[in-house]
């Protein structure tokens, strides 16, 4: 019997992936656990096993074709065994947008569809029934008014892909320069004539970055409160710290650390603070277990690996854990228990050069922490002006489930813990 592969749902973010390479050939036996594939998510680039053993009939997927959650990836079955069985349930096409395999409605139930008028565009087929097509190549068919039934596939099986749809918009622009100028519309220009640029394809995870945020920024009332923290002590606690540190052979500590560790003791005392606010289910969610996630930049944007149960971890443990944690991220080599789960977020900017900045919540947190520069600044201290180091945090609070008091409260503790080091020990 022939069996479907389908894009596995690899993270909690994820809606669609990436086929970013084929490990396997059509007609290779294949067991339950190997790799055919590489599947770009929103988080990294991930592994493709099949669960099952067979033969790979057939592949469906171009590379560079984005795929849903559930769309048909390719076919498992015996040596010479029929596929259409399982191409009819997802519609005859790979990677359908309707990814589950096909109900017949009933006919009573069908209205008859209006006629459109002659002069309209024609139309393009958007589920892809009668012509076989990418997702990818059926946006960009939309977006240029391309009717899919006129493009001839040069992917497997006459498939129509991305290339097909690009050669014939360059086809088009000729016929477009020569015809007569417009009145000019009002609106800017995407590119001024003659303008040289390079179009990148957006990521699955700048994708999934937009859209959370987006999200986080709209529906989650903001509110920003910050502290200027005395960082002497924690200055001179660190150089002594890591001077044993560097005895044992143990990692060193960074001030990143120190905030994480302080971080995650104020969570402890603050309850109200560790907490999401779960909207579709009507509950406000108090966590038991501390997490505290820590912004990673890479080339494509932020990932947010997750230190669990930091309150309970000692500084070396929590700085030998991001280290890793933050080289796995930047070679895109974390796995989704890496990242899932988190209870509160810190986004450090301070190494930049960037002295104070407020972050967008990562949801479903209450609470995001943005870590200024640590400043050389005179203070008065005693009546005099003596230097100082000094460095600002900014708490941006989700006001649904944090109040200005509570935050505050939050943050001050922080502050303490981060101007009384040894007080983290205890």
């Amino acid at each position: 019997m022939a069996i479907p592969v389908e894009m596995p749902k690899m993270s909690d973010t994820m809606e669609e992936g990436v086929l970013v390479a084929w490990l396997a050939e059509e007609g290779e036996s294949v067991s339950a656990g190997d790799v055919i594939a590489q599947v770009e998510t929103d988080k990294a680039t991930m592994d493709l096993e099949v669960y099952d053993d067979g033969v790979l009939l057939k592949r469906l997927i171009a590379e560079g074709d984005a795929v849903p959650i559930g769309g048909l990836i390719a076919v498992l079955g015996d040596e010479g065994e029929d596929v259409s069985d399982v191409l009819a349930q997802y519609g005859g096409s790979a990677g359908e947008a309707d990814a589950k395999p096909k109900a017949e409605a009933p006919a009573a139930e069908e209205e008859p569809a209006a006629e459109a008028p002659a002069e309209e565009a024609p139309a393009v087929q958007e589920a892809g029934d009668r012509v076989k097509s990418s997702p990818l190549a059926r946006r960009m068919a939309g977006e240029h008014n391309i009717d899919l039934n006129k493009v001839e596939g040069s992917g497997p099986e006459g498939r129509i892909v991305k290339r097909d749809i690009e050669a014939l918009i360059d086809q088009d622009k000729p016929a477009k320069a020569a015809a007569p100028a417009e009145a000019p519309s009002r609106a800017p220009a995407l590119a001024a004539a003659g303008s040289r640029y390079e179009d990148q394809r957006i990521s699955q995870m700048r994708k999934t970055i937009a859209r959370r945020l987006s999200e986080s920024k709209y529906s989650s009332p903001h509110f920003y409160l910050t502290a200027d923290v005395d960082m002497e002590r924690a200055v001179a606690f660190r150089k002594q710290i890591n001077e044993v540190a560097e005895q044992q052979g143990q990692s060193k500590i960074s001030f990143n650390d120190l905030i994480t560790k302080a971080s995650a003791i104020a969570l402890r005392r603050h309850p109200a603070v560790n907490a999401s606010y779960l909207e579709d289910e009507g509950v406000v969610r108090y966590h038991e277990d501390v997490h505290v996630a820590v912004a990673v930049a890479i080339d494509e944007g932020l990932l947010t690996p997750v230190i669990r149960d930091a309150d309970r971890k000692g500084l070396s443990e929590i700085a030998a854990e991001t280290r890793d944690l933050a080289t796995r991220a930047r070679d895109r080599q974390l796995e989704p228990s890496d990242w899932e789960g988190s209870t509160f977020s810190t986004s450090n900017l301070g190494m930049f050069g960037i002295e104070e900045f407020t972050a967008i919540i990562n949801p479903p947190n209450s609470c995001i922490l943005a870590i200024g520069a640590i400043r050389d600044v005179p203070v008065v201290k005693d009546g005099e002006v003596v230097p100082g180091k000094r460095m600002k945090l900014t708490l941006s609070c989700d006001h649904r489930l944090v109040d200005g008091a509570t935050g505050a409260e939050f943050l001050t503790t922080v502050r303490s813990l981060l101007e009384e080091p040894m007080n983290m020990l205890l």
